[in-house]
């Protein structure tokens, strides 16, 4: 299993525990072991420059997704096949205003946000309300296991 984390955010943040949670995920949904994740912490500024060259949107956000090989979750008796899983962009300083916000840590914000970028490079989307209900019931059920806490029900953005 290939993760791996770039911070150039400027903030400080519990790296490990974001690798040790995206194992998690890929356990809890049968992704191949060799599957491949790139998560990048980055600024404001960074990330109003990807929000706008990805989503054709202005301003910064808390997760953007790029999924790369489309897998999607797969289950005990058939994993995922093999390949590059995408990479997540995080915003540790709009990540910052929303724990304040919801009243928890950066670092809960940060799970919430990682597991949220994971589920949106699986397929998952919250478009619709049917959508939304299976995403953000599956984020809260991954973040309760993984954290032993009732997990937030979503981001902010």
């Amino acid at each position: 299993m290939s993760i791996e984390v770039n911070n150039e955010s400027g903030i400080r943040v519990d790296e490990a525990e974001l690798v040790a949670l995206s194992r998690y995920v890929f356990e809890q949904l049968y992704i191949h072991p060799q599957a491949e994740l790139s998560i990048l912490l980055v600024d404001e500024p960074a990330m109003e420059k990807l929000h706008i060259e990805l989503m054709d949107e202005p301003g910064s956000t808390d997760v953007l997704s790029v999924p790369m090989d489309e897998l999607t979750p797969g289950t005990p008796d058939r994993p995922t096949p093999q390949g590059m899983l995408g990479d997540i962009a995080v915003c540790p300083q709009v990540a910052q205003v929303q724990a304040v916000d919801a009243g928890h840590s950066l670092q809960d914000e940060m799970l919430l946000l990682t597991t949220h970028g994971i589920l949106h490079l699986l397929g998952y989307d919250h478009a619709e309300p049917e959508e939304k209900e299976e995403m953000f019931g599956l984020q809260r059920q991954l973040l309760s296991g993984f954290t032993g806490k009732d997990a937030p029900a979503e981001t902010t953005q």
